[in-house]
């Protein structure tokens, strides 16, 4: 995984536009489009900080995506094998108001 591109800019694990959770979780099982996907790894930054400073101590940014997203050319045995993805999301107040920008129907 190249690296996890994000502009949910209040997420907690958002610093300058790439995810610095150590995984994440993408969810929306029988998906049809891309608004039909969430990462269910968001956390609203008003209730919980900025957690990029204490994930990743390496410096590196997440690497791990579980997928539950059946439909999705990438989902391979519940892991994603994108080279990289985009999480979008404007306004967002829950994990179910993201969404995975990659996704493509099988």
């Amino acid at each position: 995984m190249e690296k996890i591109s994000c502009n949910v800019s209040n997420c907690s694990h958002n610093k300058e536009n790439t995810c610095y959770a150590n995984i994440i979780n993408v969810g929306g099982k029988s998906a049809k489009k891309d608004c039909d996907t969430c990462c269910g790894s968001f956390l609203d930054s008003k209730n919980y900080g900025s957690l990029t400073s204490n994930v990743n101590q390496s410096g590196s940014n997440c690497t791990a995506i579980n997928c539950n997203v059946g439909t999705c050319i990438y989902n391979s045995n519940n892991i994603c094998t994108a080279d990289s993805i985009q999480v979008s999301g404007e306004g967002v107040n829950i994990y179910t108001e993201t969404r995975c920008s990659t996704f493509k129907s099988k």
